[in-house]
């Protein structure tokens, strides 16, 4: 009875490493982990000369959660600029990469622009892309989704508010007495 009750648990546990292993095995060998980015919106200059650490760090401190537009100019004229710093765990791999913007404001994810953007170096993991936004595809006082895909396949993702004037009406309408006279039966 006893080496009866000692086997039980010896051969749970040895069943238990078979299956351990058996589940290593059935994973393929050229099977990587996912490729991951982190994504950084910067609106302040970034300096030159800057390590990619030393990049990823300037990004990181100075991430923009709001975006702000230009003032320069009229109000329908108006754009968001700025930097953005992706920041992949390894390199993409790929001679391109899509970023993907999307509206969020309204309940779902409503596709907006697509932003292709072609690298020249395969085994770079970092990258730094201006981005200039403009009406009236892109609304104020907004909430966007941007999301970096390689592949077809999401790998990073961050939103943000996109701060700005919108445009005034005055509210009054104007009619000349020629527009308030019925036209003339024919």
């Amino acid at each position: 009875m006893m080496s009866r009750r000692l086997f039980a648990p010896a051969a749970l546990v040895l069943a238990g490493v078979l299956l351990a292993t058996a589940g290593f095995a059935a994973r393929p060998a050229d099977a990587q982990p996912r490729l991951r980015a982190q994504i950084y919106l910067v609106q302040t200059p970034i300096p030159r000369g800057l390590s990619e650490r030393a990049l990823i760090g300037f990004a990181r401190g100075r991430n923009a959660r709001r975006v702000a537009e230009t003032t320069s100019q009229p109000v329908p004229q108006r754009t968001w600029v700025g930097d953005m710093v992706i920041a992949f765990a390894a390199p993409p791999g790929d001679l391109e990469f899509h970023v993907l913007f999307y509206d969020l404001t309204d309940g779902g994810r409503r596709f907006v622009d697509d932003m292709s953007t072609y690298v020249n170096d395969r085994t770079q993991r970092t990258y730094v892309q201006r981005f200039s936004l403009a009406r009236p595809k892109f609304k104020p006082n907004r909430r966007m989704e941007l999301v970096v895909t390689v592949r077809r396949e999401e790998v990073g993702r961050t939103t943000f508010d996109m701060i700005g004037e919108e445009i005034r009406r005055s509210g009054t309408v104007s009619f000349s007495d020629d527009d308030t006279r019925a036209p003339p039966d024919r």
